[in-house]
Order: structure tokens, then C-alpha cells, then sequence
């Protein structure tokens, strides 16, 4: 039986490196569209939005919530993303999640100051990404 052919994913954070593991594929949230990357994938550099990562081993896909970031494939051999943020969705927290959503939405009404504003409606669409991905991820494990 001829083994599939896998590629190294390594995400990596502001804090720390995240994940190194060997996959069949990688989907990611590029800035002109949804990119998927499998192994001899030609060599590119692409910056990416925030949204979900999903990447499969095997038959089980998982997935990440990631902030903008870049993805650097090397040769189809392997790929690194770089994020300011991402979670896992095994680590996502409904809870902190709605709380973060009411955060920002009251700094969304409260706030005059544009970074103020650009920074809570950056936090909104993580947290809301965080939700659609936890419900998603609760759903397929039932």
C-alpha cells in the first residue's frame, strides 16, 4: 500500500509556536480567497485574513481561528503560518467568547477614538469566528 505523501504545517503565534505536524492538506483564509495547499504544492507567500485553518490528517480534520497572518509554502514540502493570534478549536471557550463579543460591542458604542473602534471590531469578528467554529467542531463530535 503506497503511504500518502504528507507536508510539515508549523503555526506559530506572537507568544509561541503552536502546532508542527505532518498533514495531507492545509485550507486557509488567504486576503484573495480561500487557498488549499497539498504536499509538491508550488513555492508561494500570501498574506492571510482573519477566519478558520483547517488542516486534515489522515480522515480527522481540525481547525484553528487565526487573526491575519501569513503563510509561507516551501517547495511543497512544508508550510509555516504566522498569526497574531490563533486558537484552537479543542481550546475555544463559548463562554470567553460571548464575553468578548459584549466587550466589544460596548467599546463600539462607548468609543469615539478610531483605534479604539478598529480594535474592538477586530476583537468582534474573532470572537464571532470563535463561536461559528466551536458550535461547528461540538456538532461533528456528537
Amino acid at each position: 500500500m503506497e503511504k500518502k505523501k504528507q507536508l510539515l504545517l508549523t503555526i506559530v503565534s506572537q507568544e509561541k509556536q503552536l502546532l508542527s505536524v505532518k498533514v495531507e492538506s492545509i485550507t486557509a483564509p488567504a486576503s484573495q480567497g480561500e487557498v488549499t495547499i497539498l504536499p509538491d504544492h508550488i513555492s508561494m507567500f500570501t498574506r492571510l485574513d482573519p477566519g478558520i485553518l483547517i488542516y486534515r490528517i489522515g480522515d480527522e480534520e481540525h481547525s484553528f481561528v487565526v487573526s491575519n497572518g501569513f503563510l509561507d509554502v516551501h517547495e511543497g514540502s512544508s508550510a509555516t503560518v504566522i498569526f497574531d493570534t490563533a486558537t484552537a478549536a479543542r481550546d475555544i471557550s463559548l463562554v470567553k467568547a460571548q464575553q468578548a463579543i459584549e466587550a466589544a460591542k460596548e467599546t463600539m458604542s462607548q468609543t469615539t477614538d478610531r483605534r479604539e473602534l478598529l480594535m474592538a471590531e477586530a476583537s468582534l469578528k474573532q470572537a464571532m469566528l470563535e463561536i461559528k467554529i466551536a458550535q461547528k467542531t461540538r456538532r461533528s463530535s456528537i
